[in-house]
């Protein structure tokens, strides 16, 4: 009978030709803000893998929320410091107006090497309608809860679990490790556990977690 199996110089071919073209993949990729490695790593996630964050590249399941270019776009956003990056994205929107309200953009703007913990819109929509209300007309309250979402030290994936402080002066404990990091309901206004879902999102003076809760500061 005729062999059919392929020559180990048809394998030895096919195997180059496959490296060639994931070589090719890579590279177009690295030329969008890095969106084929944080496809990847999303979905490893997705599948069920602990897959490690990688230290400059956005991990997440949110990423997928921001634009594919433009100003909020990973690359777009990199570009400005972190207030003016984040009114580029749309899932900021309700983060940005807060920010406005109490005045603190230009100081956001001008700090140097930040962690921001940016709540995303929907964090905003679990607090309910008349609290939110309340704050966001209360400057000296609202200036301390966007405070508490703000640790000085960009922060990596591999350092960001533990207690950091603020730039409210007091604490807030973030556990994880990998691509999965949350922060318990006690720290949060609705009481309810947030979690990163996007993480690791470089703007010019600041590293972004973008996170599904409000968290609340410490009482007084």
């Amino acid at each position: 009978m005729k062999n059919t199996r392929p020559t180990r110089g048809v394998l030895v071919a096919a195997v180059s030709t496959l490296a060639l073209t994931l070589s090719a993949c890579g590279s177009a990729g690295s030329s969008n803000g890095s969106a084929s490695s944080s496809t990847a790593t999303r979905a490893s996630e997705s599948a069920g893998g602990a897959v490690p964050a990688a230290a400059d590249v956005p991990f997440g399941p949110g990423c997928a929320a921001g634009p594919a270019e433009g100003a909020g776009s990973f690359t777009g956003m990199a570009a400005a410091p972190v207030v003016t990056a984040a009114s580029g994205n749309p899932a900021l929107s309700t983060l940005v107006q807060a920010v406005t309200a109490a005045n603190l953009g230009d100081s956001l703007n001008t700090q140097q090497n930040i962690t921001v913990l940016a709540p995303a819109n929907p964090a905003f929509e679990a607090v309910p309608a008349g609290a939110l209300q309340a704050l966001l007309a209360d400057n000296a309250q609202l200036t301390a809860v966007l405070t508490h979402h703000v640790i000085q030290g960009r922060l990596t994936p591999g350092g960001l679990a533990g207690t950091h402080t603020t730039l409210n002066n007091d604490k807030v404990t973030i556990v994880g490790s990998g691509a999965n990091f949350t922060i318990p309901g006690e720290g949060t206004v609705a009481g309810t556990e947030a979690s990163v879902i996007c993480g690791n999102v470089q703007t010019a003076n600041a590293t972004v977690y973008i996170i599904d809760q409000v968290l609340k500061p410490a009482a007084p």
